[in-house]
């Protein structure tokens, strides 16, 4: 196994500590703790990724793996931040949902021998989804919670906006009959 599938494994595993820490009935400084493992995890994701594409090391387990990983990452720490009363859970819904209607419509291109890449419309929603969740978990309060409120609706928008794009732009393999 290669050095980004590892990281990607990684990924995944740092998961369990950072939902025990959110959800537990521990110390308000085990938040920043969580937080210190959200962010390993996202510069895993990035790190993976950057490596996998200098070194000729992408593999089919890593096309697969690291969008998962990204995935329930990003939904575990929105799931937290809802059961912690600090996102709403229509936001959630929405987030989740393009992530599903996405994902499904990528496997089922793929069964088709069509490849749909990520669009930079889709970096920027994962991006701001993230700094989103890395504010919630700290909640400083005070002025910051304008910043909040602020990535919450930056982070809802691209996510409307990436998945509007990506239909948009792949909605000719629809149209084609090849899904």
């Amino acid at each position: 196994m290669n050095l980004p599938n590892k990281l990607t494994i990684f990924r995944v595993f740092l998961i369990i500590p950072f939902v025990i820490l959110l959800l537990g009935d521990f110390p308000d400084y085990c938040d920043l703790i969580a937080a210190v493992i959200f962010i390993a995890a996202c510069l895993t994701d990035f790190l993976d990724g950057q490596i996998a594409r200098r070194c000729n090391l992408i593999t089919n387990f890593g096309k697969f793996m690291d969008p998962l990983a990204d995935k329930l990452l990003v939904c575990a720490a929105m799931i937290c931040l809802v059961e912690m009363e600090r996102l709403a859970a229509w936001i959630v819904i929405v987030i989740i949902s393009r992530e599903f209607i996405i994902s499904g419509f990528r496997l089922v291109a793929s069964d088709n021998g069509v490849v749909i890449a990520a669009s930079a419309w889709g970096k920027f929603k994962t991006t701001f989804q993230m700094l989103m969740i890395i504010a919630l978990i700290l909640h400083p309060g005070g002025v910051f919670d304008i910043v909040e409120t602020l990535l919450v609706w930056i982070a809802l928008i691209l996510t409307v906006v990436s998945l509007i794009d990506y239909l948009i732009k792949n909605g000719h393999v629809i149209m084609e009959g090849k899904i």
